[in-house]
């Protein structure tokens, strides 16, 4: 029967496996020791160790198994929409750390001051244009596990630094290992566009990002953007451009 294994656990074990086997003495401990995964050791000075037994090595290496396929679908994806935005006259960049002001809640409720944080969007595009006013910056958010969906809708202000930095923000949600869809349309606030992968692998737009008009990119985006490097550009053997559902 499969050990019900959380997040907790696999990270226990790892913390475990790294250390000379110092107990915590809590539940996830207990838990782990009645599923055979750790094994308590006496030594020579009386006190009690716990070590891996090797159903835990296994559950550790299932656990970064499966870290690294998930990691391996989420680039995939976040490439494949960069190539898509290459393909649609774009300049993409990705994994940029650009600086964002969002809303802070005051005493009250009430929107404070805005205050600064860095935000990550997987892909951040603009128009291939000479024109400052022109560029249309659109970030895009990709997401192929559920509860990291989940997770980073709960986030109000990484949302808010998204649309702070691009006139559209897209989520482009993928399809778990099972082959199913791990969100839809309805799960992402309306302020953000939403696509997904269809059963054929195909990218459709389940609904579109509100534009908002930017009037130019500020000064220091501008000085990440000129340090980095960009995707590349047209591929002629990318898959299908984006097409609307």
């Amino acid at each position: 029967m499969p050990h019900p294994l959380k997040p907790v656990h696999t990270r226990r074990l790892r913390e475990v496996y790294r250390s000379a086997g110092w107990p915590w003495r809590d539940m996830v401990e207990v838990e782990l020791l009645a599923w055979g995964l750790l094994e308590r050791r006496g030594g020579d000075t009386g006190h009690e160790t716990v070590h891996l037994t090797d159903a835990g090595v296994q559950a550790v290496a299932e656990s970064v198994r499966g870290h690294q396929r998930a990691r391996s679908a989420h680039e995939d994806l976040v490439a494949r929409v960069a190539r898509e935005m290459g393909r649609a006259g774009r300049i993409a960049w990705r994994g940029l750390a650009l600086r964002a002001r969002v809303p802070t809640a005051g005493a009250d409720g009430a929107d404070g001051a805005a205050a600064w944080c860095m935000a990550c969007p997987d892909v951040f595009s603009i128009r291939n244009t000479s024109v400052a006013t022109y560029v249309d910056p659109v970030v895009h958010e990709i997401k192929v596990s559920r509860a990291d969906l989940l997770g980073d809708l709960r986030n109000a202000a990484k949302r808010a630094a998204y649309l702070d930095l691009g006139g559209q923000c897209w989520y482009v949600l993928g399809r778990d290992a099972r082959g199913r869809p791990i969100g839809d349309a309805d799960d992402v606030p309306v302020a953000c566009g939403v696509m997904a992968l269809d059963t054929q692998g195909a990218l459709s737009v389940l609904r579109n990002a509100p534009r908002r008009e930017v009037a130019a990119l500020p000064f220091h985006v501008w000085m990440v953007l000129a340090r980095a490097t960009p995707c590349a550009g047209l591929d002629e053997d990318a898959q299908q451009a984006l097409r609307q559902a």
